[in-house]
């Protein structure tokens, strides 16, 4: 989990909002994704989709070597969830939870959509993971008021 933070982190500083993932095959980091969603100007470029999509090239196939573990410091949403059961991860591992409850993991990973079941194991580093999202968007609200302070203030 430590790296997924670590690409999330990058990503915060890049202006996006702080989600990382990593595919981790034998111990190993073998792809790393971030959000990249503003940058690219693409609804799908989540960090999972990102990471995933690094790992299969590697592989060279769109379904992932038995083994493959997924790192994500935020619940998966219905899309990312999708491409975790297509790639065929064995075990996903995530931090914070989706506090609006629109992510579906649990239910996604349990339905019998395809030949796979994902072990899902949520709320590995939490606490940080979540501190990441928070302060994240309170100094993006804080900036946004600064903004708008002084914009009233030369209308002045």
């Amino acid at each position: 989990m430590n790296a997924a933070i670590r690409a999330a982190k990058k990503g915060g500083k890049e202006g996006e909002v702080p989600i990382g993932a990593v595919v981790v095959f034998g111990d190993k980091v073998v792809s790393k994704g971030y959000n990249r969603r503003a940058r690219l100007q693409l609804a799908s470029a989540h960090a999972e989709m990102m990471a995933i999509d690094g790992a299969c090239r590697k592989f060279g196939s769109w379904r992932l070597p038995e083994g493959c573990e997924l790192y994500v410091t935020l619940e998966p949403c219905p899309m990312c969830m999708g491409a975790v059961l297509n790639a065929r991860v064995d075990k996903l591992f995530f931090g914070a939870y989706e506090q609006k409850g629109r992510s579906l993991t649990g239910a996604l990973a349990q339905a019998n959509l395809l030949n796979h079941k994902t072990e899902v194991v949520g709320g590995v580093k939490e606490t940080e993971c979540s501190a990441l999202l928070t302060d994240f968007f309170s100094s993006l609200r804080r900036k946004q008021k600064e903004e708008k302070e002084a914009c009233e203030k030369e209308e002045i």
